[in-house]
């Protein structure tokens, strides 16, 4: 029943198992609430201000909000973080983008949500590997290899989808680069590989 379902503590489970971000769906399974129960539920505390609607079906603790990081794995899935935001992250880009960038097999797709931007870029289903689950505290998120953000970055570039960062790519005419900043010759090519695209393959070999 609904008076069972106490908003102080359904707060408590979802951080006890680490949860910030859920769909309607995920909160019946940890509940076991029907469906009824769960969306008047949702509905309810959403106006009295415990959680934050930030899509259809997507809920977050407005308490306890979510990372952008996971956010950014929550409001789109498959997807992973990559490109620009990756490559700040991990200190390849010196500027942080405005926009959380992530890989999806899915269409492409931009949101906009409480003041952040999140966007998606489709990559072949062979590609969508080389990423890994980073755990900071008590928040975690998928998030590519330094490797893979790079040249999942780098294939857009050549495509002339988006526009490359001139500081990334003259330091990338300097051959030892890629050393410097800890990069594996072999996992970039592995993954220029994955996308057997020869501009992204002949523009790989310049720099390594």
């Amino acid at each position: 029943m609904y008076t069972l379902l106490k908003p102080i503590q359904a707060r408590e489970k979802l951080l006890k198992k680490n949860i910030r971000i859920f769909t309607a769906s995920e909160f019946m399974r940890i509940f076991h609430t029907s469906p009824h129960v769960t969306k008047y539920f949702l509905e309810k505390q959403v106006n009295e201000g415990l959680l934050s609607r930030l899509k259809q079906g997507i809920y977050a603790l407005k308490t306890d909000p979510p990372s952008e990081e996971e956010a950014a794995n929550a409001l789109y899935k498959p997807s992973y973080i990559s490109f620009e935001y990756a490559l700040s992250y991990y200190h390849l880009l010196p500027e942080m983008p405005y926009t959380v960038t992530s890989a999806t097999t899915k269409p492409t797709r931009l949101f906009s949500i409480l003041s952040t931007s999140f966007s998606y870029r489709t990559i072949k289903k062979e590609a969508y590997t080389g990423y890994a689950l980073v755990k900071q505290e008590n928040r975690s998120f998928l998030i590519a290899e330094k490797e893979k953000a790079l040249i999942d970055y780098l294939y857009f570039v050549t495509l002339q989808k988006i526009a490359g960062s001139e500081r990334l790519l003259k330091n990338l005419k300097d051959k030892g680069y890629y050393r410097l900043q800890g990069l594996s010759k072999a996992k970039i090519n592995d993954y220029v590989t994955l996308y057997a695209n020869k501009r992204l393959t002949n523009f790989a070999a310049s720099f390594i």
